[in-house]
């Protein structure tokens, strides 16, 4: 029989808070803003809990794991203005963060250990909402991540929908994570007495040209040309993603949590969305 775990509630479910819920062996809520969004996240395996009824939130998260997922604005993390006086009956609280709070490493490694130095505005936002969390909960877990893909949500799709292009700027690579193996470290993590910051990302930075090129030789389609940095057309975001180059280790989640990636590079894990025809 399968041991029932602690609830958890996920503030802001959403590419992430899907993976998660399907493996959790216990009741996983989730914030909701919109009605017109419960049967979505009730397909999820989620249980919806709208915003506005304070008394079902507050009894939701009793004795809960807290997972707050949605990024913060300008304004600060919507998920502490929301909760913040309710967290002391959570039973712990995860809050997902950035690799980028670390900024440029000029392809060096971030390690949970390495001082912060966001560059860009979501970088800086990230960590003032990290500090925020901790000031409520000292027990903070955090998870700072990279680029997520998978199902639905990678290089693939973008080969299909013939969007996908080959930015190359010597030198430059990016860590990413496949979110299954996202959602099986949150689950290892919440579940843990450690507390602190955990990164979560495969074993291999790597180019995002391999990436592209790789995607599409399995879809069997051309690989698109490749386009000198200096001279793509990029929107603002965009060309942040490639102000910074960085490696992240995920040593510390391996060695404290027992994690590993199944997923162990982008190869495999966009190789296993292909042969399940996402």
């Amino acid at each position: 029989m399968t041991e029932l775990l602690n609830p958890v509630f996920i503030f802001g479910p959403g590419f992430t808070g899907h993976a998660f819920a399907q493996i959790w062996a216990g009741p996983v809520f989730g914030s909701l803003r919109n009605p017109a969004k419960t049967a979505e996240l009730a397909a999820k395996n989620i249980l919806p809990v709208p915003l506005n009824d304070a008394e079902q939130v507050v009894e939701r998260l009793r004795g809960a794991h807290l997972i707050v997922a949605a990024p913060p604005t300008d304004q600060g993390c919507p998920g502490l203005a929301h909760l913040a006086d309710m967290t002391p009956s959570a039973k712990s609280v995860t809050y997902l963060s950035t690799t980028g709070v670390y900024g440029d490493l000029s392809g060096g490694w971030a390690f949970e250990w390495s001082p912060v130095n966001p560059a860009s505005v979501r970088g800086r936002r990230r960590v003032s909402a990290e500090n925020a969390w901790r000031a409520v909960r000292p027990d903070l877990k955090i998870a700072r991540l990279p680029g997520i893909y998978g199902a639905g949500r990678s290089v693939l799709d973008r080969l299909r929908a013939g969007r996908a292009s080959r930015i190359v700027k010597p030198g430059h690579v990016f860590s990413r994570i496949h979110v299954d193996d996202l959602a099986a470290g949150l689950a290892a993590l919440v579940q843990s007495e450690a507390s602190g910051v955990f990164h979560f990302c495969d074993e291999e930075a790597a180019p995002p040209q391999d990436v592209t090129a790789f995607g599409a030789d399995l879809l069997g389609v051309p690989v698109p040309d490749a386009i000198d940095y200096a001279q793509a057309d990029l929107s603002e975001m965009a060309r942040s993603f490639y102000s910074e180059c960085k490696r992240v280790s995920n040593a510390r989640a391996k060695a404290a949590l027992g994690w590993r990636p199944r997923f162990r590079t982008y190869r495999e894990g966009l190789t296993s969305i292909r042969d399940a025809g996402g």
